[in-house]
């Protein structure tokens, strides 16, 4: 391992003194050295700004943050030519089919991990709509939902029939 971080970080060294400086924009944010290409020396660049032998200038997970998400971001670029920028954001969408019982106010929508339960209540107060996003969805995940009706006495019914999401890595 010491062999191969040294090899890295020495070839690494030669990029902070390049021989020309062009002025090009980028148009692939893995390209951190901006010569329209996406390989082993963007990799050692990324390298060298997470361990601070180049200035962080960055734009891949965000501005200004250089940390392993860019490396590999950058390493998945060179090999597949998709460079993946900025936060991945999952949502799960979901949407039920209206309570027939009178009264109903609204909903109150449940998330557990294991399937049966336990629940967590996932809004703040209860939803109007038959349809909810859970914008916190974490990557890598599998969720279950279950929600419930509320009627105009705050009484709530029992969970509804559960549904399964599996949320993508990253």
């Amino acid at each position: 391992m010491t062999k191969v971080l040294l090899a890295a970080l020495s070839a690494g060294f030669s990029l902070l003194c390049p021989v020309a400086v062009r002025a090009q924009t980028a148009v692939n944010a893995c390209d951190l050295n901006h010569d329209g290409v996406v390989n082993v020396l963007d990799i050692q660049l990324a390298v060298n700004m997470v361990l601070g032998f180049a200035p962080c200038t960055a734009n891949v997970t965000s501005p200004g943050v250089c940390d392993i998400v860019m490396i590999q971001r950058v390493t998945n670029a060179a090999v597949s030519g998709n460079c993946i920028t900025g936060l991945v954001v999952h949502s799960v969408a979901l949407a039920w089919t209206a309570s027939t019982s009178t009264n109903v106010t609204g909903y109150n929508v449940y998330r557990g991990t294991q399937s049966g339960g336990p629940y967590t209540k996932i809004n703040p107060s209860p939803v109007a709509a038959t349809g909810y996003t859970d914008t916190a969805a974490q990557a890598g995940a599998t969720y279950y939902y279950v929600t419930t009706a509320i009627d105009s006495n705050n009484n709530e019914s029992a969970y509804s029939n559960e549904a399964q999401a599996v949320i993508p890595a990253p």
